[in-house]
């Protein structure tokens, strides 16, 4: 695998329990409205580039180093958004994020007390939403998922699993 390719998987398969039979229900990657800020970097970016040639020689230098500045923060930006990955399994949710270094956050079915789905103005217009989970913990770091995409569908997708596995109550028919 090429330094690219490393750079842009998060290596969710990685993280399963196979041998308990854990499987992959839905990984969630952002939606694409996160990536619209590190996109108009990126565009300030080239566009100083696109300036700098007709700046005074003696400021171009800062004009470059801005464009520079911009273009690595942005890019920086996108990989940031491209490998946090939001993950339901048949027995947990789990979170891997993180450049250089990463992070992961797990919780098991059985932990998940509630699960709230926010939906602004904007992410109704544009489909996705943002998940805020309640656990028997205090402190966790699968509290707040945001920019989720078809939010309805991945928190029934959720609630399926839960129902799969047994952790709550048989439904009541209406």
């Amino acid at each position: 695998m090429g330094f690219l390719a490393w750079l842009g998987d998060p290596g969710i398969r990685k993280h399963l329990l196979r041998e308990e039979g854990e499987v992959v229900v839905d990984e969630v990657r952002h939606h694409w409205f996160a990536y619209l800020r590190p996109a108009a970097e990126g565009v300030a970016g080239l566009a100083l580039l696109a300036v700098s040639p007709f700046v005074h020689v003696d400021v171009a230098w800062v004009v470059l180093l801005l464009a520079a500045g911009l273009l690595a923060h942005a890019t920086w930006g996108v990989l940031r958004e491209h490998r946090d990955r939001f993950v339901i399994t048949n027995m947990r949710v789990f979170r891997v994020h993180g450049v250089l270094s990463q992070h992961l956050a797990t919780m098991p079915l059985s932990r998940i007390l509630d699960i709230s789905v926010r939906k602004p103005l904007h992410g109704r217009l544009l489909g996705f939403g943002h998940f805020c989970f309640e656990s028997a913990a205090q402190e966790q770091g699968l509290r707040d998922i945001r920019y989720v995409g078809r939010p309805d569908e991945r928190d029934l997708a959720i609630q399926r699993v839960v129902q799969r596995a047994g952790l709550r109550g048989p439904r009541v028919p209406n």
